[in-house]
Order: structure tokens, then C-alpha cells, then sequence
């Protein structure tokens, strides 16, 4: 097993357990809280200062920062990176700090600007959500300082503990709903403060690791250092990059608060089953592959660089298009078996479960965007994918109202999925855009182990959808049955399928060495 493989293999599986937890988190959400005005306000408020984070922390910020600490690495020695942590980290703080301030001021105009229907379903729903707006935005400060934390860590190869670290959030969240909810008037509060003290928590934790490693940054301000002015300029295009994506979910929540009462929540658990995969091997991919080109790039390498691309996009593919059958097929009894119990209700499950497939189509557009946009990135070429992003922006606006209007005028539920299905469809327009920009600029060409999934792949998926719609029980069933049934058929389900699959693959000639990269000598 070659060391990319095994780093990929590393964050993918601290990102599990995190992802088993955060499943844990939302079944503990969904079955305290339901799906309803209050959490409705609660998934507002979070948010907003998610949208946030994207731009200041793994976002535009790791995008444009770990090229140039690469660099620095590379070429300017031990003294000089440490001037260039504690430059970015003081900056950082202050800019991030002062937004902060901002928005816990700002509130309640930043509620109405981004749902601004949240005040037509129930009173009192917008000043809800601006009071655990104001408790949840300082989680913009720690995580960013977090983020940057992160990216030093996987910058010099220690992937595990930056993929371990958004456990706490998960943990802080399920103590929150289970031991502190009881204690407030408004029980969905407590989660407000669950997120604020998982990013105390989730810096707290990093900060041990930076020390030993002898990297932890001196706060100093100064724009003017070098370092921090490239990072900056790097980061403005980016930012306008990542932002799209959260413009697209910022959006459909407003789109969604004018919906009937628990879109809103739907939408979020729907986006929470999709998350999995997309973080254990599209964010898991392009985390581990971003420093290596970064790298290779530097050392202009242009063979080997290709080489990774296309193992990356390999290993994806193998993954997301299974993935993505397995969501659509059992979004149901999914739903049913894992948070269909006492305030989630079975109209509920239905309801996000067409959240649910709608996004799971876009999965293999949502994976592969992670993936190549590291091939800009790590080239310090920010603006091309920002333009492909404002492209798909736009399309994501056009197909919310192609998709949303004629089922929101027909009365008919289920207008919410709709936005899930423009999302999905616009990452497609975003992916397959980056995809042929790397091969019209020359960085990228298909190798031969990408050719060899090209019958296998359509053939297994073929025969898995096969197998599962036809071991399936009727949706009635699932909510039928007590949950160690529903464990054992849906567990059953996932592992027939899977099997089907492998035996079709190997069947067509796909072997375990088409995941690993063994061409030249950068293994």
C-alpha cells in the first residue's frame, strides 16, 4: 500500500467515526426535536455562521494557505515558516474576530436578510433564531483558528487528528440536546450552545499536537509580511469560489423558509445522510492530494502530478457512483430505520427521503468537484474555478425556479426537494466544467487505470440496483417493524448490495491495484 493510499485510508477513517458520531448527532436531534419550526430556527442560526467558516476556515482559507506554506516549506527554511505562521495566524484572528462582533450585532437583520419566510409560519420564529445567532457565530472564531490548525497538520503529513477533530462538535451537540435541552424554556437553545463549546473544544484539541510539532503560531498582525499579502490575494478569488457553494445552500434556505414549516429541517437531514461519503472520500481525497500537488507542482513535475490526479479521480468514481445508487434505492428505509422514532415522524421520513435522493444524484458532481479542484489550487490558480462556480451558480438559481415553482404552485408536498435536485444538478455543471479546464490547459489526461473501470463500473452498478430493488421490502414495512428488524433488513441490504458489486467488478477484470498509484517513482 503506497503512502497516498494509506494517508487517504487514514482521514477517511478518523472522518468515519467522526461521521458515525455526527449520524449519532442527528438520530439524537431528529428524534428529540422532530422537524419543525424550532429546529427550523435552530438549523438557520447554524447556518449562517457555517456559510461563514467555508470562507475563513477549510475553505478559501486552506485553499490559498497551504500552496504558500508548501512553498515556504520547500524553499525558505525552518525561521521563515514560523514568520509565516504567526503573521497569518494573527491576522486571521483579528479579521475573524471583528466579523464575529459584527454578526452577534447584527443578528437579527442577518435572519431576515437569509430567511426571511421563517416570521410567516410561526410568531416569534425569526427572533428565535437571531438569539442562537448570537450564541453560535463566536463558533466562526475557533473553528477558523481551527482550520488553520489543520491545515499545518496536513500540510506536514499528520492527516489523523485534523480528521478526527469535528467529533467534538458531534459529542458537544448530543450532550446539548440530551442533558442541556431540559434546562431551557426553549429546549432547541441548548443546541446553540452545544456548537459554541464544541469550537472551543475543537481548537483546544489541535493546539497540543501544533506544540510537539513545533509549529504552533505567535499571533502577530502584519499584512505587510509577504507571505500573508499572497495568501490574501490568493484567497479573494477563492473566497468568491467557495462562497458560491454556500450562496447555493443560503438560498435554498431562504427559498425553503417561505416552504411549509419543517423544509428547512428536512433539507438539512436529507444533506446529513449525503455528507458520509462525500467527506470520507471526496474531502478525505482532495485533503490528502492538495499538499502533494502543492508539492509536486513546486518541483515541476508535471508527470507525476498528472499521475495523482488520476488516481484520485479513480478511487472517486469506484466510490461516489455506488454510493450514490445505494442512497437513492434505500433513502427510505435508511431514514426509517435510523431517526424514525418519537418526534420524527413517518411524514416526516417520507418527506426527507425525497431531500435525501435528490442530492444523493448529485453525489458523484459534489465528489468530484473536491477532487479536482485541487489541480487549480495547488497551482495557485484560484480564478478559473471561480468563474466555473459563478457558472454554476447561476445555473443552480435558474433550476431552483424551474424545479420549485411548478411544484410549490401545485399544492403538491415535496416542493423542498426540488432545491436539492437544482443543487445536484449544478454540481455537474461545476464539475464536468473543471474536468474539461484541466484537460484544455494540459494539466490532466485520463490515464489507463481510469480506462479500466469503464465497463466494469456501469455493469456492477447495473447489477446492484438490480439486487436491491429486488430484496427490498415495501416502504410500509420499514415503519412497520421495531428497530432491531429494521437494523437487520437495511444492514442485509447494504451488504448484499456491496457484494453484488464487488463480484461484478472482479468478474470484469477491476483488481484491488487499480486503487493504488504505482506508475514512476512517486509512491
Amino acid at each position: 500500500m503506497n503512502r497516498l493510499f494509506r494517508s487517504t485510508a487514514v482521514v477517511s477513517g478518523m472522518t468515519m467515526i467522526s461521521r458515525i458520531m455526527g449520524y449519532l448527532r442527528d438520530m439524537v436531534l431528529a428524534v428529540t426535536f422532530g422537524a419543525g419550526p424550532a429546529t427550523d430556527a435552530f438549523f438557520v442560526a447554524f447556518r449562517i455562521p457555517n456559510f461563514l467558516r467555508r470562507l475563513f476556515a477549510e475553505g478559501a482559507f486552506n485553499q490559498a494557505f497551504v500552496p504558500v506554506f508548501a512553498e515556504f516549506r520547500e524553499k525558505r527554511g525552518r525561521e521563515a515558516l514560523r514568520d509565516l505562521l504567526d503573521h497569518t495566524a494573527g491576522t486571521l484572528m483579528t479579521v475573524v474576530t471583528v466579523v464575529t462582533l459584527i454578526g452577534i450585532l447584527a443578528a437579527p437583520a442577518l435572519i431576515w436578510v437569509f430567511a426571511p419566510g421563517l416570521g410567516t409560519q410561526e410568531a416569534g420564529r425569526q427572533d428565535l433564531a437571531a438569539a442562537m445567532l448570537r450564541i453560535t457565530f463566536p463558533y466562526l472564531l475557533f473553528i477558523s483558528l481551527t482550520a488553520m490548525a489543520a491545515g499545518i497538520l496536513n500540510s506536514i503529513g499528520r492527516f489523523a487528528v485534523p480528521a478526527f477533530t469535528p467529533v467534538f462538535l458531534n459529542l458537544s451537540m448530543i450532550v446539548a440536546a440530551l442533558w442541556l435541552a431540559p434546562m431551557f424554556d426553549e429546549p432547541v437553545v441548548a443546541l446553540a450552545w452545544g456548537v459554541f463549546i464544541a469550537g472551543a473544544l475543537q481548537l483546544a484539541f489541535q493546539i497540543p499536537f501544533l506544540w510537539r510539532a513545533g509549529l504552533l503560531p505567535r499571533p502577530r498582525f502584519g499584512r505587510a509580511h509577504e507571505g500573508v499579502r499572497r495568501i490574501v490575494k490568493l484567497m479573494l478569488p477563492a473566497i468568491l469560489g467557495t462562497s458560491v457553494v454556500q450562496i447555493n445552500l443560503l438560498v435554498d434556505t431562504l427559498i425553503a423558509s417561505f416552504l411549509v414549516a419543517g423544509s428547512i429541517s428536512w433539507l438539512y437531514f436529507g444533506d446529513r445522510f449525503v455528507e458520509l461519503p462525500l467527506a470520507l472520500f471526496g474531502i478525505a481525497i482532495g485533503t490528502v492530494i492538495l499538499p502533494r500537488l502543492a508539492r509536486q507542482y513546486n518541483l515541476a513535475d508535471p508527470a507525476a502530478f498528472g499521475r495523482t490526479l488520476d488516481w484520485a479521480l479513480r478511487l472517486a468514481m469506484l466510490v461516489a457512483l455506488p454510493s450514490m445508487v445505494g442512497l437513492v434505492v434505500l433513502a427510505v428505509p435508511i431514514l426509517a430505520t435510523l431517526i424514525q422514532y418519537q418526534a420524527f415522524t413517518q411524514f416526516d421520513t417520507y418527506m426527507t427521503a425525497m431531500a435525501l435522493a435528490a442530492y444523493a444524484l448529485g453525489l458523484p458532481g459534489f465528489i468530484l468537484i473536491k477532487v479536482l479542484a485541487p489541480g487549480f489550487f495547488a497551482r495557485q490558480d484560484t480564478k478559473t474555478p471561480v468563474k466555473i462556480a459563478i457558472i454554476a451558480m447561476l445555473w443552480n438559481m435558474v433550476l431552483n425556479g424551474a424545479f420549485v415553482l411548478p411544484w410549490y404552485l401545485s399544492g403538491t408536498p415535496g416542493a423542498h426537494a426540488g432545491l436539492a435536485l437544482a443543487t445536484s444538478a449544478s454540481a455537474y455543471i461545476n464539475a464536468g466544467l473543471l474536468y474539461r479546464g484541466l484537460i484544455r490547459e494540459g494539466i490532466y489526461q485520463p490515464g489507463p487505470g481510469l480506462r479500466s473501470l469503464r465497463l466494469g463500473l456501469p455493469l456492477g452498478l447495473a447489477a446492484m440496483i438490480g439486487v436491491l430493488i429486488w430484496l427490498s421490502p415495501e416502504f410500509g414495512q420499514w415503519t412497520e417493524w421495531p428497530v432491531d428488524t429494521r437494523l437487520l433488513a437495511l444492514t442485509g441490504l447494504i451488504l448484499a448490495g456491496t457484494a453484488t458489486l464487488a463480484a461484478t467488478l472482479w468478474l470484469t477484470g477491476v483488481r484491488p491495484h487499480h486503487l493504488l498509484l504505482r506508475e514512476g517513482t512517486d509512491q
